[in-house]
């Protein structure tokens, strides 16, 4: 994995996650009462041994700056890091990011200076737990230029992803962004035989990309010499299509794109349910984030069903359930539920 290097795209603007992002941006939004969004990318590339990684950033960056300053310190005998790309002005231009491919276009010159192979590219605001070295491993064996993570999902949720169409053999064959026609979507059905063994049903037959990438270094330089492409979903993904060998590696743990208030909100409570689709209970594969050496919390004459107690806290004579309780909370006889 030495030659593999991540870049982890945390620059946009997080509109569906407002008022969260009135003054962050969306990786450094708070999860599970002490976590912030962007540990979950970083701690999955520090346990998959994927130790380069760089985080762009650009609206309200500095909470997300300055958590990743004090989180992530490798020793001096590791070439680990953990880097801030900020939109910045060049000789070449003076604006803004336009968007996910633009700027890794436009962090190239960063990127490129470590000799990696492969370039593995995560988004900020999704919850999971995966092991990069399996699709790494995966996207080696099938010697492609681009792989692309992917899930199943019933046709319901169709709408909402970008759905990919894939062959037995894994080859992506079309992609297409959010489809919204009922018998159209019914031609982007996968072979569920073929596919069963990946967690492909009957009830999910369709193949959504999470957002997550491989390319090979060269293959991305090239196709990032298009000005044109600006996002890797709605341009470079579909052209790499016609032009590449692009693979999709069927994911079968918990994932959940939590960009939205909603899915936000859901997945925070979820992680207080007695049975949690996610949980951050694995010490085999961590999740790491800032150490603050808070005190032990302070609760008397309480009730707890189902919640989540951050470090911290002083609680008094109160009532909570379905509820996760942020670091440094004071509760005086009060009713969560």
């Amino acid at each position: 994995m030495k030659r593999v290097i991540s870049v982890i795209l945390g620059g946009g603007k997080g509109t569906r996650l407002y008022p969260l992002t009135h003054v962050r941006s969306k990786p450094a939004v708070p999860l599970g009462g002490k976590y912030r969004l962007i540990d979950i990318p970083v701690s999955n590339c520090i346990n998959s041994g994927v130790e380069k990684i760089f985080v762009i950033t650009q609206y309200n960056s500095e909470s997300l700056n300055r958590h990743i300053n004090q989180t992530y310190r490798f020793d001096v005998f590791s070439e680990g890091f953990v880097d801030i790309l900020a939109a910045e002005q060049t000789p070449e231009t003076v604006e803004w990011f336009k968007g996910t491919a633009d700027a890794v276009r436009r962090t190239m010159r960063h990127i490129l200076g470590y000799g990696a192979k492969e370039i593995l590219i995560l988004s900020g605001d999704q919850l999971y737990r995966m092991d990069y070295r399996k699709l790494i491993k995966y996207h080696r064996k099938k010697k492609a230029d681009v792989t692309v993570g992917v899930i199943p999902v019933e046709k319901k949720k169709v709408p909402a992803f970008g759905i990919l169409k894939m062959g037995n053999d894994g080859a992506l064959k079309e992609f297409h962004e959010k489809p919204k026609d009922q018998d159209f979507i019914e031609t982007l059905k996968v072979d569920v035989g073929a596919w069963s063994d990946m967690g492909v049903t009957e009830a999910k037959p369709y193949m959504a990309s999470m957002g997550i990438y491989v390319f090979n270094v060269n293959a991305l330089v090239e196709m990032l010499k298009d000005e044109s492409m600006i996002d890797f979903g709605g341009h470079v993904l579909p052209a790499a299509i016609q032009s590449h060998s692009v693979f999709g590696y069927p994911y079968t743990g918990y994932w959940e794109d939590i960009g939205t208030i909603e899915a936000f909100y859901h997945a925070n409570l979820d992680l207080a349910s007695a049975d949690p689709q996610f949980t951050f209970f694995e010490a085999e594969f961590p999740i790491f984030t800032h150490a603050r050496f808070l005190p032990a919390n302070r609760i008397r004459n309480c009730q707890f069903e189902d919640v989540v107690v951050a470090e911290g806290c002083s609680i008094f004579n109160s009532r909570v359930s379905n509820s996760i309780i942020g670091i440094r909370s004071i509760l005086r006889n009060a009713t969560l539920e």
